[in-house]
Order: structure tokens, then C-alpha cells, then sequence
């Protein structure tokens, strides 16, 4: 009982954050159709101080740690990425009316990891006064490579497999080329047709390199990874904490404010595909985050691992990639509806990672710490 009521107490005080009172003000007031706008430069701007943040005291965090500390987190982080994955392809994909193709990016979309997901995480945990490692938010590309490799990977290989198949059973139909448009006479009658029609009838090589590349790239992760990079081949406290620190939780409040905006709207782009997606998008950041939260309690017996680094391990698994994931996917599986994928996570996905998912697991940390 002392457990429950713990953990309930906990919850219960994370929801009344101002970080989820954004979000949650966002929400309302875009369900109010509200002209209110946030320009989208000015957004990518606060999402690359909060990441360039998090990345900085990462990197200082790593130049003073024991890099041998991180080895069991950073294996269960890439183990967890691709669990993610495979879950979504033998559940959602099994479900009625969902394309083996949409289930697979939406997997890897929600396998992937948000950076504002985790710049949230962050500021509840030291205003609950929750100690973590500050090299925990480096598991960030641990988890968010392999799962959109992984997505892109699995997607290729089933694709390649209807290739196959349709092949045999369409002998002599000459499928369309990618890019090329299927008027109503040739509308494929067959999911083998139609992903036919998708890829094209030659089988390509799946190159893992290219996919790598390119979420390296992306705009989410070369902000980590710069201030990464500063916070570890430089000294930059001073810059750090006369700058960055000190508007981390302002500038983050504005990012859940549009994210509460965007979740409203991207409500009727959800409403196009099944409804299935919104099952999904409900249950499974709260699954993911539970399988993350056990290998984190696993690296806590054997490693010392805080529970503050278990809370953030479930928080990343738990996020969806608002940032680099989408373009990764659409370049990776085009044959893949982004209103699936893209309006189930930030529809549903993120604000139930935000909402619910943030406070449940250091609602449960609490709960340990009071064990």
C-alpha cells in the first residue's frame, strides 16, 4: 500500500507541472480554433537551444564519467529501439484495415525519439529533485538509430517478399514506376499490385549507410550531437550556465505550447486512416516506456544506474520522433501514408507520453526511491 499510494501521490503531482499545463493550455486553445501562432522558425530555433542544452551538459557529463558506466544502458537503449519495432510489426500490423507498410513506419516513428519528449523529462526530474546521470540524455541515438534503421530495413524486406509474390501471381501485368501516378483503370486490385506499383518492379539492395547518414543529419540529432561534441572537446560551463541553462525551462514552455497545438490539429489528419492507429498510438508509448523502465531496473541492480537515468531511458523509448524521424521514413518507406504514421504520433503519441507517461515513471521512480 505505502508503494501505491506513493506512486499515486507522485502522478498525481507531475500532472500540476507547468511544463504539461502548456502543453495542455495548447491543446485547449487550438480545440478553441484560435488564431494564435508561433512562427515555425521560431520554433526550430527553441528546439535547437534545448537540444544544444541537453547535448552540452551531456558532454561535460561524459568528459568526467566512467564511459563503462554507460556501456549496459547504451545496449539495453539499442535493444530497446528495435524491440519497439518488431512490436508494432506483429501487433499493428495484424490489425484490420492497417498496411503492413504504415504499422512498420509507425513503429519506427514511435521506436524513434523526441527530443522535446526528453528536454520535458529533464526539467521534471530536477524540479522533483530526481538526481540522474547527465550522460543519460547521450542514449538519445542509441535508441533513435537503430529503430529507424530497423523500420526502414523490415519495411524493404517485406516489400521485397509481395515483390515476389506478385510477380507469381501477376506474370503478365508490368507494374508502374516509383513516382508514377495509377489512374483509376489501373488501380491495383492487390496489396502485392499496389506495392508493386509503389517500389517498382526492380529489387534494390537495402543500404543500411544511407539511413544512418541521414539521421545523423537530421536537424534533431546534429544538435545533440553538436553540443555533445562542444560539451566534451571544450569547456563550455561558463556559456552554459550563463546562457543556456537559464532559459532552458522558459523556452521549453513555449515548445509544449505549440506541441499542444499541433496535437489538436493533427486530430483530423488521424480521423483519415483506422482507427486502429489511435489504439496503438494510446497504448503503446506507455508499453514501450514499461519495457524501457525493466531494462533500466535491470542496469539500476548491476550497475548502480540511477533511477533518475531509468526514468529517462522510459521517457525516450516512450516518445515518438517529432523531428528527424518523419523525413527519415518518407525518404526510407515511401510507399508508407505519413497521416498514419506522423498523425498517430503527434496526435496521440507525444501528449500521451507527455501527459501520462512522464509522470507515471517518475511517479514509479518516487515510489522505488520511497522502497
Amino acid at each position: 500500500m505505502d508503494f501505491l499510494s506513493g506512486f499515486f501521490t507522485g502522478f498525481l503531482g507531475q500532472l500540476q507541472s507547468p511544463t504539461l499545463g502548456f502543453l495542455i493550455g495548447g491543446m485547449i486553445v487550438a480545440a478553441c480554433n484560435s488564431q494564435l501562432q508561433i512562427p515555425d522558425a521560431v520554433y526550430k530555433f527553441i528546439v535547437f537551444m534545448l537540444l544544444i542544452k541537453v547535448g552540452l551538459s551531456g558532454g561535460i557529463a561524459i568528459r568526467n564519467a566512467n564511459l563503462a558506466e554507460m556501456l549496459l544502458p547504451a545496449a539495453f537503449a539499442v535493444a530497446v529501439g528495435l524491440i519497439i519495432v518488431f512490436i508494432g510489426r506483429y501487433t499493428l500490423a495484424k490489425l484490420p484495415n492497417v498496411k503492413v507498410v504504415d504499422a512498420i513506419a509507425t513503429a519506427g516513428l514511435f521506436g524513434a525519439v523526441s527530443g522535446s519528449t526528453l528536454a520535458a523529462a529533464l526539467t521534471l526530474l530536477e524540479e522533483q529533485g530526481i538526481e540522474y546521470e547527465a550522460w543519460a540524455a547521450a542514449l538519445y541515438p542509441f535508441m533513435d538509430i537503430p529503430a529507424l534503421v530497423g523500420a526502414i530495413v523490415l519495411a524493404s524486406i517485406y516489400t521485397r517478399k509481395q515483390r515476389e509474390s506478385f510477380k507469381e501471381e501477376f506474370p503478365s501485368k508490368q507494374p508502374v514506376a516509383a513516382g508514377d501516378y495509377a489512374g483509376e483503370d489501373n488501380y491495383p486490385t492487390t496489396r502485392q499490385e499496389y506495392l508493386n506499383m509503389q517500389h517498382g518492379g526492380a529489387s534494390k539492395k537495402v543500404e543500411i549507410w544511407p539511413i544512418v547518414k541521414e539521421s545523423l543529419q537530421g536537424s534533431a540529432l546534429s544538435a545533440l550531437l553538436l553540443g555533445l561534441a562542444l560539451g566534451l572537446l571544450t569547456r563550455p560551463e561558463s556559456v552554459y550556465e550563463s546562457f543556456f541553462n537559464p532559459l532552458f525551462r522558459g523556452l521549453l514552455s513555449i515548445l509544449m505550447l505549440v506541441m499542444g497545438m499541433e496535437a489538436t490539429a493533427r486530430l483530423g489528419e488521424l480521423r483519415k486512416v483506422a482507427q486502429w492507429y489511435a489504439v496503438y498510438a494510446f497504448i503503446a508509448p506507455l508499453l514501450h516506456g514499461f519495457i524501457a523502465f525493466g531494462f533500466g531496473m535491470i542496469a539500476h541492480a548491476l550497475t548502480g544506474f540511477s533511477l533518475g537515468g531509468v526514468v529517462i531511458l522510459s521517457v525516450i523509448a516512450a516518445s515518438s520522433s517529432d523531428i528527424s524521424g518523419p523525413p527519415t521514413l518518407r525518404a526510407g518507406i515511401p510507399s508508407a501514408n505519413p497521416s498514419a504514421y506522423i498523425g498517430a504520433s503527434t496526435a496521440v503519441g507525444t501528449p500521451v507520453a507527455i501527459a501520462i507517461g512522464i509522470p507515471l515513471y517518475i511517479g514509479l521512480a518516487q515510489a522505488f526511491m520511497g522502497g
